[in-house]
């Protein structure tokens, strides 16, 4: 038989930060990461309780599998100076001030295939390039239509990023699972020589709702590389950087390696777009700079 465990700290089982106190019945808000001790109230529906065994001596053991964290990731969060427990959020896509996309390598790659983690190393989501375009053999590979599903933790689907096949510049229209639409994610320039002209034309995209813009997505450089996410009125609200993938990866695959942080809470449609152009910006809109990747 199985009883309710003595208070003390185990696993969170939220997913949101390393331990959470359970005080003996239910778990509280009170939780700890990297050594500093926080408060981080539990979500409305709980997770199965801590239950003990009831023969004398066995060990306690959470009835919830702790998340595992990813080494690699984490290592990636300190190295770029973003990591910071207190910013944590609530374990999903969307609740997250901090997101790591991070691309499967592969030798010979014919569909794109990321991976999504917080900066605690937890998998929150994924993207993955599905179906095949017959403008492929017009447009080329790079200009064809692509197609990216979206999906959240558990596979789910949550978003559908479609990019139109192009010869000049790129859209990406985001959907939602339920088939409606968000937006749009519209490059405004071609990033021509923009690295002789001081940075003046660096590929920037537009964000679009309903007609109304919401904000610019700005590479910081002719490699667009790294990207500053600001508001209508120029003032930054998040960045997209590139960060090293490692010497295998990076001599012999295609595969990078992203982080977005957003500096503030940001609202729908605005927070989904700014999302979704994170997930896609090696994709589309590095892509879109016209460097032929070659690094």
């Amino acid at each position: 038989m199985s009883s309710p465990a003595p208070a003390g700290w185990f696993p969170d089982p939220f997913a949101r930060h390393e331990h959470r106190y359970w005080d003996g019945s239910q778990w509280t808000e009170h939780v700890g990461s990297q050594g500093r001790q926080l408060v981080d109230a539990p979500i409305v529906v709980p997770p199965a309780p801590v239950v003990a065994q009831a023969a004398a001596g066995a060990p306690i053991q959470a009835a919830i599998q702790t998340p595992v964290a990813n080494k690699k990731v984490q290592r990636q969060i300190q190295k770029l100076g973003v990591d910071d427990a207190s910013r944590t959020g609530g374990g999903t896509l969307f609740t997250e001030a901090v997101l790591v996309v991070n691309q499967k390598a592969k030798l010979f790659e014919k569909k794109a295939e990321y991976e999504v983690f917080n900066q605690l190393g937890h998998k929150v989501g994924g993207v993955r390039e599905f179906g095949r375009s017959m403008s492929r053999i017009v447009a080329g590979r790079d200009n064809s239509t692509k197609r990216l599903q979206i999906v959240d933790a558990r596979g789910q689907p949550v978003l559908t990023l479609t990019r139109p096949a192009t010869m000049l510049k790129s859209k990406v229209v985001v959907m939602r699972e339920d088939g409606t639409t968000v937006g749009q994610i519209a490059q405004e320039n071609f990033g021509v020589m923009a690295s002789m002209l001081g940075g003046r034309f660096n590929i920037r995209f537009r964000m679009e709702s309903e007609g109304e813009i919401l904000g610019t997505i700005n590479a910081e450089s002719w490699r667009a590389w790294d990207f500053s996410v600001q508001d209508p009125r120029g003032n930054e609200i998040g960045r997209i950087t590139k960060t090293w993938a490692g010497l295998g990866k990076q001599s012999f695959t295609k595969a990078d390696n992203y982080v977005l942080e957003m500096y503030r809470q940001l609202e729908d449609p605005l927070l989904t777009l700014v999302i979704s152009a994170a997930l896609v910006v090696d994709t589309v809109l590095h892509q879109s700079s016209g460097e032929q990747r070659s690094r």
